[in-house]
């Protein structure tokens, strides 16, 4: 029975901070990994949040990787 209740309790934080972090990552960080969702309206945010929040540790990696880049400007682009 311990098992079972340390594994309810690990997905109860699990979907805890994955809730937390999709509504930061939906309205304020999904523009870093994703340009187009810059003009993503806020139905489309609340679309992407039960996604987000299950695949937080994914997402979270994803961000921390689109952090490290440096974004060019059209300018700079190549034809």
């Amino acid at each position: 029975m311990q098992i079972v209740a340390g594994f309810v309790l690990f997905l109860e934080a699990y979907l805890a901070l994955g809730v937390l972090f999709a509504l930061v990552f939906a309205f304020r960080w999904v523009e870093r990994i994703d340009p187009a969702a810059r003009t993503g309206t806020h139905g489309f945010r609340l679309l992407i949040l039960p996604g987000a929040a299950a695949l937080w540790p994914l997402l979270a990696c994803r961000l921390l990787r689109a952090s490290d880049r440096v974004p060019r400007s059209h300018s700079q682009e190549s034809p």
